[in-house]
């Protein structure tokens, strides 16, 4: 069930978070500041989280709000200034670099925005990567079922550039997942791919989790990739503000509706209806004097040589504003 909106990073856990739920990840009191003095920024601000094993869990929140960096943290690829990180019950913090670079091989899977795959390499290569660099050997009957799973069978023996994005990431999955890991961290996985191929990505992370016994902790900006998920925790000015079992699309894009990006504190009433007339007014300010016109009818003169012998008048007049018998601009000529 949902924390009450705005709760401090001590907000009540979900079913899942419950004692004796194992998790796969979790932090504690988990504070984050870039910087020092004035111009210090504090990321997390005392987050208390965790990431029940066998379950998907999507971290959503506005832009600045703190996901991307719990998810760091949470992974030991950053490191906190306060509180304590785990991965099942190892703390990062007391760790070496060495140390969490081979946690991070070992234990830990990764999908990010960017496929990162090794364009030299063919797909079979890219999946196996992280067993050959750790120097363990691929269980061939488990790679053989991922392999399956997320339907490239064929193309074993290409090279990225021969893949579309959608299976670029696929594949990214797939090497996520190569070595069991305990928990997968997928940072914005759909960013660069069509709504079709985003499905497919998520739909896998799915079934590893359902089918094939997975963890996956993704962050999104997304509320049709955050429906997903088994349960979406929510951010806002570093801290842990709410929770939501069971989201789907809809109930997502209200939550974060009604939440102030500004504060973390839920809109409700009158509140809800000043901000919006505030938030109105601030972009009818902003709005530029030929804004809500047709782009294909904005005067061209600026960049149009052709034009270059406009008289004072035609220059005095405002930049919508077209001459007598000009033909309005069609659709074939605005840019593709």
């Amino acid at each position: 069930m949902s924390a009450a909106a705005g709760a401090p990073a001590g907000a009540p856990s979900s079913a899942a978070e419950q004692p004796g739920t194992a998790m796969a990840a979790r932090v504690v009191g988990a504070e984050k500041v870039y910087g020092a003095g004035s111009a210090a920024v504090r990321a997390l601000d005392g987050v208390t989280v965790g990431f029940p094993a066998g379950r998907f869990t999507a971290i959503m929140g506005p832009s600045g709000s703190g996901k991307s960096t719990l998810m760091h943290c949470a992974a030991g690829l950053d490191s906190l200034t306060a509180g304590r990180a785990y991965i099942g019950g190892t703390e990062l913090g007391p760790l070496g670099d060495r140390q969490l670079t081979l946690l991070r091989r070992e234990r830990i899977g990764f999908v990010f925005q960017s496929f990162n795959l090794v364009p030299t390499l063919t797909v079979a290569e890219n999946i196996t990567l992280p067993l050959d660099l750790a120097g363990r050997r691929p269980d061939a009957e488990w790679v053989d079922a991922l392999v399956d799973v997320v339907g490239l069978g064929g193309r074993l023996a290409h090279r990225p550039s021969e893949l579309s994005g959608g299976q670029q990431q696929r594949v990214a999955v797939a090497r996520a997942l190569a070595g069991r890991p305990e928990v997968v961290f997928a940072d914005e996985p759909t960013g660069n791919l069509d709504s079709r191929s985003g499905g497919e990505v998520l739909g896998l992370l799915g079934r590893a989790v359902h089918e094939m016994g997975g963890t996956v902790v993704m962050v999104t900006h997304d509320p049709n990739a955050a429906a997903h998920a088994d349960e979406v925790v929510f951010l806002a000015d570093g801290r842990l503000v709410d929770r939501m079992a069971d989201p789907t699309a809809s109930r997502v894009l209200d939550r974060m509706k009604a939440f102030d990006t500004r504060t973390g504190q839920a809109l409700t009433g009158q509140a809800r209806t000043d901000r919006t007339r505030t938030d109105r007014t601030r972009a009818e300010r902003a709005r530029p004097d030929h804004a809500g016109t047709d782009p294909a009818r904005t005067d061209s003169a600026r960049t149009d040589p052709a034009r270059t012998d406009r008289t004072p008048s035609d220059r005095a007049r405002p930049q919508h504003a077209r001459p007598a018998g000009a033909q309005a601009g069609t659709q074939e000529d605005a840019p593709a």
